[in-house]
C-alpha cells in the first residue's frame, strides 16, 4: 500500500517508543503511541511499559488532553476493545475526540481485537497498515505467541571465528569478552524463560540467571520518563505500590531422562526453575525437586510461573481464573523446581509440546543457551525465531561446534538467514539474524 508522507514520521516514532517496553510488558505486547493535534504538532506521546499498567494510548491521551480533539492518533498495534485491568483504548480514543486513527498491525487475539471496527462505526477515519514490517519486528515475540500459541524462541551462542563452541577438551570459559558477556545478561534479563539441555547442566552447572551489569538494565527495570503522567516517577495520582514487581526469567532444563543433580546450581531457590522430562521416564527426579533441608525455597516474588496456571495469548494478563501474573503470589508450595513431563520426539522431546506448556504458563519468549544438541533440534524443529551469534576473533580448529544435527541432509535443505544486526561488542561481533520463511511454515 502507498503510505502517504505524512504519515511516515509520527508512526515510526511510535514504534521507538514500543520498543522502549522490551523486557518488562510480558505477557502484554510492547505499543506505542503518538497523539497529533488538529494542526499536526505533536500533542501527547506514550507506551506500554509494564504489564497492569496504563496502556500507550491512554498515556499519549493523557499528556495531550483536550488537544486531542479533533486529531490523530499513531498506535503500533490496534487499539483493545475489550475490558481488562484497564478499559478499552477504542473507547479512550472516541471519548478523546480523536478524529482520525492510524493502525501499524492488527490486533491477532479474538479477545482484544475490534477496535478499528468500533473506532470506524462512531465515524473516526482507520488508516491500517502503515509501517507494518518496522512494528511487527518490534513487537514480534509477543505476536509469535499470539499467533503461533507457542514463545518466540531466541538462540544465541558464542563461537571463535571459525565457529567452534568449546576447545577439545571442552572447555569454554571465556571464548568470548566481558562486554559480550554482559550483553548477554542484559538479552536474559528481558526474556520470560532461559532454556538449556542437560548437557549444560552436567558439564557447566549454570546457574541460567539473567545478571545485568549497568543499574537500570535487570528485569525490574521499568522506563522512568519524565512528563509523561502514567509511567512512574512523575504521576501525582502514581504511588509506590504500583510499580510491578521483579520479573525474573524462569530456568528451563530439557533433561528427558530426569538426571538433573539435586545439587545443580538450577535447583538453588535463585528464581523459579521448570525441568522437563519425558512422559515415560523412569525417574526419582519429583523427589529430588522438593527442598531439601537447609536449602531455600524460589523466591516468592517471582511471578507467572506456578505449573497448571493456564493462561491464553492477549492485551492483558490476568483475566482468567488464573491467579493475577503480576501479583507475584501463589497457592502452590515454593519449590526450587518444577517438573513437566513431555512427549518424547527422537532422542530428545517434543519440544513444540514443551514450548506450548511453557506458553500456557505465560511465558511470551525464551532465550536458548546450551549445547549444540539442543540447539540442533530447535533449529530442525523450525522452532528458533531469531539467532543471536557472538563471534571472537579467535581460532580453535578443532573442538564442539557451535551447532548440532539440525537434520540437514543436502545443500537444499540449508535454513537460510536474513541479518538484521551486525555490530561489535567490546572485541567480538554481535550478529544477529532470523530464519528466511520457509514454505508451509507459516509465521
Amino acid at each position: 500500500m502507498e503510505i502517504p508522507a505524512e504519515d511516515v514520521a509520527p508512526m515510526a516514532r511510535a514504534v521507538e517508543l514500543a520498543g522502549r517496553g522490551h523486557g518488562t510488558t510480558s505477557p502484554n505486547p510492547v505499543v506505542g503511541c503518538v497523539v497529533l493535534d488538529s494542526a499536526g504538532q505533536v500533542a501527547g506521546e506514550g507506551f506500554h511499559a509494564y504489564a497492569g499498567g496504563p496502556h500507550a494510548e491512554i498515556v499519549a491521551l493523557a499528556q495531550a488532553g483536550e488537544r486531542a480533539k479533533g486529531g490523530t492518533a499513531y498506535v503500533t498495534l490496534e487499539p483493545c476493545d475489550h475490558t481488562g485491568r484497564t478499559g478499552p483504548c477504542s473507547r479512550a480514543l472516541l471519548d478523546a475526540g480523536v478524529a482520525r486513527v492510524v493502525i501499524a498491525v492488527p490486533d491477532p487475539t479474538p479477545k482484544a481485537a475490534g477496535g478499528a471496527a468500533r473506532l470506524r462505526a462512531h465515524g473516526v477515519e482507520v488508516t491500517s497498515g502503515v509501517l507494518a514490517e518496522r512494528a511487527e519486528q518490534v513487537n514480534e515475540e509477543w505476536l509469535t505467541y499470539a499467533r503461533l500459541g507457542r514463545p518466540h524462541v531466541t538462540w544465541k551462542f558464542a563461537a571463535t571465528l571459525d565457529g567452534r563452541s568449546a576447545a577439545e577438551d571442552g572447555t569454554s570459559q571465556w571464548i568470548t569478552s566481558p562486554e559480550a558477556r554482559a550483553d548477554v545478561h542484559r538479552l536474559r534479563a528481558a526474556a520470560d524463560a532461559i532454556v538449556a539441555g542437560i548437557g549444560t547442566v552436567l558439564a557447566d552447572d549454570p546457574r541460567l540467571t539473567a545478571r545485568p551489569s549497568t543499574p537500570g538494565e535487570g528485569p525490574a527495570a521499568v522506563p522512568d520518563v519524565p512528563g509523561v503522567p502514567g509511567i512512574p516517577g512523575d504521576h501525582p495520582g502514581h504511588h509506590a505500590g504500583d510499580r510491578p514487581r521483579v520479573r525474573v526469567p524462569l530456568r528451563v532444563v530439557v533433561d528427558p531422562d530426569g538426571r538433573t543433580p539435586p545439587s545443580a546450581r538450577v535447583l538453588d531457590g535463585q528464581a523459579p526453575t521448570l525441568v522437563a522430562v519425558a512422559d515415560d521416564a523412569r525417574t526419582g527426579i519429583e523427589t529430588d525437586l522438593l527442598p531439601a533441608p537447609g536449602r531455600a525455597a524460589a523466591p516468592p516474588h517471582a511471578p507467572d510461573r506456578e505449573a497448571g496456571e493456564p493462561s491464553a495469548p492477549g492485551r492483558e494478563s490476568g483475566e482468567s481464573s488464573a491467579p493475577d501474573r503480576e501479583s507475584g503470589e501463589s497457592s502452590a508450595p515454593a519449590h526450587e523446581a518444577d517438573l513437566v513431563r513431555v512427549p518424547r520426539r527422537g532422542a530428545g522431546l517434543d519440544l513444540e509440546a514443551l514450548l506450548r506448556e511453557l506458553a500456557a504458563r505465560g511465558v511470551v519468549s525464551v532465550f536458548l543457551e546450551g549445547g549444540p544438541t539442543l540447539a540442533g533440534s530447535f533449529v530442525g524443529q523450525g522452532l528458533v525465531d531469531r539467532v543471536v551469534a557472538y563471534v571472537a576473533p579467535a581460532l580453535l580448529g578443532s573442538g564442539r561446534a557451535a551447532l548440532g544435527d539440525a537434520g540437514v541432509r543436502t545443500i537444499g535443505e540449508l535454513p537460510r538467514l536474513t541479518f538484521d544486526e551486525i555490530s561489535q561488542i567490546g572485541p567480538d561481533l554481535r550478529l544477529i539474524a532470523r530464519p528466511n520463511p520457509q514454505p508451509g511454515r507459516e509465521k
